[in-house]
């Protein structure tokens, strides 16, 4: 384990690999980024961070540094550093001066001009509670009943990083561990948690998701918590365990509530289990918050409706709302953080038998469009109402 410093790096003086790494983490975890991006190109090695899920440049160090920088992450992450043409996966620690400790995933791509490495912070997430994650109050109250469900299938959909993680585990500090079993499977454990077994998978040692899964059923639990519903096998063992007394929470990587039931189906699972078994699907993007400090009035440039298949204007052209400027306490990007919005689907009658039909996307759509139920869309438009986003952030996840 190497400790990470706060210094700076000196231009007049040799470039050093360690204290190259040392910094970037460093800078990383300040400015509150999840992965640093390290891509050789022919003038340079280009630098980026994410933050808040967007790509921010951090500029280039010489190109000379690149092979030594590479070699560095390998060896604290145990990489094979004879291998440069293919890719290859690791994890290692680093300690900041403040002594508290960053994990590393680290994952190599061989590219034109060298290996890129992406470095993936994980700083022992803190666990959100529910109620500050950002959803309405109706909506957390309809996520409340359902941990109290007693069986069932409970799916978080939106694209990678997204936060569907995040609210499984917020969902997991509502039941009552003292009374009940609660089994996980994920890839990786990002939070530890008292009086929950949590196990890893683990694929090179054949403990997949479904072969876990097959193991967490002889375990006697009453609550699964699934990392991702990845392949066929993995969802029809899921299914199968919702119909047999056990309460199962999931993920899939799916855009919508109507797609995720679509989805399901599509992995092989027959309609009527996916119709007696579903319970709820929560649809969920990430927006960035706006900075308050320098934020700006403007007009809206157009009507905003709450979604494609409905027509009900949300934001009126010329109405107004706020945009993003940008200042030094914000880094120049207009927000600071991120907000979740999100959209729940409680199955019912009415939808279930469309499920066992086999029903067209079109027919899930004007089912829910007559039920009145908020969009993610429609949410996320309330949330450039309420001040707390832009329009431009909310168009781009949704």
């Amino acid at each position: 384990m190497s400790r990470a410093g706060h210094h700076g790096i000196d231009p007049e003086h040799e470039i050093n690999a360690v204290e190259v790494l040392d910094h970037l983490v460093n800078r990383a975890v300040t400015m509150g980024a999840s992965d640093i991006h390290i891509e050789p190109k022919r003038k340079g090695v280009n630098i980026r961070f994410r933050i808040d899920g967007v790509m921010c440049e951090q500029g280039a160090l010489p190109a000379e540094i690149g092979p030594s920088l590479a070699t560095r992450i390998k060896v604290l992450s145990r990489i094979d550093m004879t291998i440069r043409r293919l890719p290859q996966d690791g994890q290692c620690s680093l300690e900041l001066e403040d002594d508290r400790l960053v994990h590393l995933r680290v994952s190599t791509f061989p590219a034109i001009h060298g290996e890129t490495i992406v470095l993936r912070l994980l700083l022992g997430h803190s666990l959100i509670p529910l109620d500050k994650l950002g959803m309405d109050d109706n909506v957390r109250t309809e996520v409340e009943n359902l941990t109290s469900l007693s069986s069932g299938l409970i799916l978080v959909c939106g694209p990678t990083g997204s936060g569907k993680t995040s609210t499984l585990y917020s969902m997991l500090q509502q039941l009552d561990t003292d009374n009940l079993n609660v089994v996980t499977l994920e890839d990786p454990i990002e939070v530890e948690f008292d009086r929950v077994t949590q196990g890893q998978t683990n694929e090179r040692g054949g403990l997949t998701f479904a072969a876990g899964l097959r193991a967490i059923l002889r375990q006697d639990p009453d609550v699964i918590m699934v990392g991702e519903m990845r392949d066929a096998e993995t969802a029809q063992i899921a299914l199968q365990a919702s119909l047999t007394g056990h309460l199962v929470m999931s993920t899939l990587h799916t855009s919508n509530t109507v797609e995720t039931i679509a989805r399901v189906i599509d992995l092989g699972a027959e309609p009527w289990i996916v119709a007696n078994s579903l319970q709820a699907i929560i649809a969920q993007r990430l927006v960035r918050r706006l900075c308050h400090k320098c934020s700006e009035v403007m007009s809206a440039p157009a009507d905003f409706t709450a979604g494609d298949h409905d027509p009900r204007v949300i934001i009126k052209k010329g109405q107004a709302i706020r945009g993003a400027a940008g200042c030094e306490v914000c880094h120049d990007t207009g927000y600071i953080g991120r907000m979740g919005i999100f959209e729940v689907l409680t199955l019912d009658d009415t939808l279930r038998d469309l499920v066992k039909e086999r029903a067209s996307t079109r027919a899930y759509r004007e089912h829910l469009n007559s039920c009145g139920g908020g969009t993610l869309r429609e949410v996320g438009l309330q949330r450039v109402l309420s001040g707390h986003t832009t329009l431009a952030e909310v168009l781009r996840v949704t």
